[in-house]
């Protein structure tokens, strides 16, 4: 019997682009509720989790379940009735050049069929509000700041009131005072609709503000899984070196959890 409180369930992902294998054998499990953060090196595979798990890219094995479902057994339809319960900030932002704010607030919400504009205007306006932009309605993206695009991005993401929200690196390309503020409404969004929330990030800042569950991802699996406290002492060196910053030793790259005296093993972990 599936668990109700398993909002995603991936078990045994692969997938490769060519020679290139992203995901090898991955398991990862996500409840309600919780708030995940996904960190790891450049080029480990971050994005493309969440894009398989969205369903915007099919794996080569595995399965990925949404709401006690897998996604290989959905015809068009009912994938998009699972889709509507999402929500994806996309790291560019990825809104329209040639539609305003509301137009692009708007757009999710008339694709799902809502048709009252009263109704619709008040939804951006608040959306809006939430991300501390009121009164940009009239304006394109070109017209705003790139924090302010990111924080469009978030609004527009929010208006479908989504029970999923997946981040990916949303304070990227930002400066510090930018990602802050960023974290700090993400942080705030998950107070105000007690989201469940997937972040894919290299910002530890970040991560710490809006993730109490923190995933290292490295050689296509999840090599450790808990607490940001839990992976600071991770019997992984490399997964302590990418935290504090620094190179691991070449004495220990590429050993893994069984070459680690008095390994416990993370939750998620191989």
């Amino acid at each position: 019997m599936n668990d109700p409180n398993i909002l995603v369930e991936v078990k045994g992902l692969r997938k490769s682009f060519g020679p290139l294998t992203v995901m090898d054998d991955l398991d990862f499990s996500l409840f309600k509720g919780e708030n995940v953060a996904i960190l790891g090196q450049s080029g480990s595979g971050k994005s493309v989790l969440l894009k398989v798990i969205i369903g915007l890219l099919e794996p080569d094995e595995g399965e990925v379940s949404l709401w006690g479902r897998r996604i290989s057994e959905l015809d068009d339809g009912e994938l998009n009735k699972v889709r509507r319960k999402m929500g994806m900030v996309f790291q560019s932002g990825a809104l329209f050049d040639s539609m305003t704010v509301f137009e692009n607030l708007a757009f999710p919400l008339v694709e799902h069929g809502f048709d009252d504009e009263d109704a619709l205007r008040e939804v951006v306006k608040k959306r809006l509000e939430w991300v501390s932009l009121p009164g940009v309605e009239d304006k394109y993206p070109s017209e705003l700041s790139g924090g302010m695009r990111k924080r469009v991005a978030l609004a527009r993401t929010l208006a479908a009131d989504p029970e999923l929200i997946l981040y990916d690196e949303p304070t990227t390309g930002l400066d510090p005072l930018n990602s802050r503020k960023i974290s700090s409404m993400i942080h705030e969004i998950d107070k105000r609709v007690k989201s469940t929330s997937i972040v894919v990030t290299h910002d530890l800042d970040c991560a710490r503000k809006v993730a109490g569950r923190w995933c290292y991802l490295s050689g296509g699996k999840i090599l450790a899984d808990g607490t940001p406290d839990e992976l600071f002492e991770s019997p992984h060196e490399e997964v302590r070196s990418f935290l504090r910053g620094v190179a691991p030793s070449t004495e220990n790259q590429g050993r893994d959890s069984r070459d680690v005296p008095g390994k416990t093993t993370s939750r998620g972990a191989e």
